[in-house]
């Protein structure tokens, strides 16, 4: 079993940089190899803590460490950046090894990856070369039986709980502080800066491109920037509103008397027309326009979404004079209507060969890209009805959306078996998870078809961990993502041993779960008297 070292420095361990040695012989030694890992966390998981404790454990199982693989201040939210674990992967993979087993301090060490299946996968890669992972720290040995996988569950779903929460109470954070009129992240802006102040609201000091605040209790804002800054933001709305300049044309005379922006970069349509409509020009803070938790994809937000807080702080130009430059950009826009809009889409990508929404901002006789998102729903919905596919495939984005309008439609399928050989089902309104008989719960998941470059079809199955259902409904679809495939009942006892990808065929311990129809489901909820379950 796994010793668990709450603090190793009070455990008299050995240094890191020490090579183990034994009462045993070395020819008895298992060699072995250490991953340690630390973003930010907390000191106990600093790396020499880390491999303080594996030592020790090393030293007491009759193991010698000859390799360590570190990665420092590395997020364990996915595998991008961990060259570490990169590098120990592929030293597995590739036979490039002399250990037999890789030692890590616990669980969370191995990665916070939100969808667990992609933490077994990894393990899986070392045990299927023939190599054990053993996390020292934790309070079971991982040697494969159920109770080890339970475990492993368990603790890979709170590892991925942590950086749920701790994003969502960092969020919640940001938002209050933006809504008392704090500054949160990125740039000023040409012609504003950034200035410190204390839990009094005094100013400190202003700070520097990439500078960032010491303590914890100040903050940051948002203030005027130096004076010619400020003539030039002003100079910026005067020629369009009064000149009838457009940003073009503004870039051009900026750059003609060697101006630049406050990135150290020449003025460009795009850089001029953020100037024209950023709000914070008037002093308001406006944040959450986008989005990206746990790195996911960057989305647009609805307004509604916005955090915002009005007169955060002194702009450098009038309300009347921002609403003058608002009021000529949507006319300009409305001027058009969409057959003229998709003509100049055309147009432009009939000259550029493709499209972007950065190559539209550019453009000096069509709106931006953002009235094509607002008139189109989206630049992909503008770009289909021009014929245009980019070389990203964003097709999933209509795929899901179909498959999340069938999710109830499979779900009412479920309950229709169910209720049918006389289960009593009860349904939870907030996450859909199933109660049968008041004796096992179970959860419907769809899994998307994705053809790969080869022609062979693979479906990635997400588990919602969060409700931990005795039984999750895997429901695979056809290739065009339109006719159910197959099921899968996976019991939770297996999700960890999931594979990351599925194939047309798996190996035999996933595909005795497979299911043609839900009529699996007969046997598993029918009831039946006493007498007749004795016969």
């Amino acid at each position: 079993m796994g010793q668990d070292f709450r603090d190793p420095k009070e455990a008299c361990l050995p240094s890191p940089n020490t090579r183990i040695t034994s009462e045993k012989t070395s020819d008895s030694l298992v060699l072995a190899a250490e991953y340690v890992r630390m973003s930010t966390d907390h000191q106990r998981y600093s790396t020499e803590n880390q491999s303080a404790a594996i030592h020790a454990y090393a030293m007491s199982h009759g193991m010698e460490i000859v390799t360590t693989y570190r990665d420092e201040g590395k997020s364990g939210l996915d595998i991008g950046g961990r060259d570490a674990l990169r590098t120990l992967l592929d030293d597995v993979q590739a036979g490039r090894t002399q250990f037999q087993v890789i030692l890590v301090y616990d669980v969370s060490r191995w990665g916070r990856f939100q969808n667990t299946d992609e933490s077994a996968h990894y393990e899986y890669l070392c045990t299927s070369s023939g190599i054990r992972v053993v996390y020292c720290a934790e309070p079971f040995e991982n040697d494969g039986s159920p109770l080890a996988t339970i475990y492993k569950g368990i603790k890979r779903s709170m590892a991925g709980e942590y950086s749920r929460e701790l994003s969502q109470k960092v969020f919640a954070g940001q938002c209050r502080l933006v809504e008392k009129g704090f500054h949160q992240g990125g740039p000023a802006g040409y012609g504003l800066r950034r200035a410190l102040i204390d839990e009094k609201s005094e100013f400190k000091a202003e700070l520097s491109r990439g500078q960032q605040k010491s303590l914890q209790t100040d903050r940051v804002i948002l203030i005027p920037g130096p004076e010619a800054e400020i003539e030039v933001v002003q100079r910026i709305y005067h020629q369009f509103i009064h000149n009838g300049m457009n940003e073009r044309e503004i870039a051009h005379a900026l750059n003609a008397e060697g101006l630049i922006t406050d990135f150290d970069r020449p003025w460009s349509r795009g850089s001029v027309h953020q100037v024209l409509t950023n709000e914070k020009y008037i002093g308001n803070n406006v944040y959450n326009k986008t989005s990206s938790k746990l790195r996911k994809r960057i989305s647009r937000n609805p307004p509604d979404k916005w955090v915002r807080c009005d007169g955060a702080f002194q702009g450098v130009v009038s309300l009347e004079v921002f609403a003058g430059v608002r009021e000529i950009i949507l006319q300009r826009s409305h001027r058009l209507d969409d057959a003229q809009l998709l003509e100049l889409l055309r147009t432009l990508l009939q000259r550029a060969g493709s499209l972007s929404g950065m190559l539209i901002d550019e453009q000096d006789n069509m709106p931006s890209s953002t009235i094509y998102i607002n008139r189109f729903g989206g630049l992909l919905r503008a770009y289909t009805l021009i014929g245009y596919t980019p070389d990203r495939d964003y097709r999933y984005l209509e795929i899901n959306r179909s498959l999340r309008q069938l999710h109830p439609q499979v779900l009412e399928d479920v309950l229709n078996h169910l209720k049918y050989v006389g289960a009593r089902v009860e349904l939870s309104d907030q996450n859909d998870l199933l109660t049968v008989n008041n004796q096992w719960t179970a959860s419907v998941v769809i899994a998307r078809c994705q053809p790969t470059p080869a022609g062979t079809l693979r479906w990635k199955l997400r588990f919602d961990n969060s409700l931990n259902p005795d039984i999750t409904i895997a429901v695979r679809m056809e290739q065009a993502n339109l006719q159910v495939r197959d099921y899968y009942l996976v019991p939770s006892i297996d999700m960890g041993a999931w594979p990351k990808r599925m194939a047309e065929e798996n190996s035999p311990l996933i595909d005795s779960y497979r299911f043609a129809t839900l009529d699996v489901l007969d046997g598993l909820a029918a009831r039946c008297s006493l007498k007749e379950a004795c016969q």
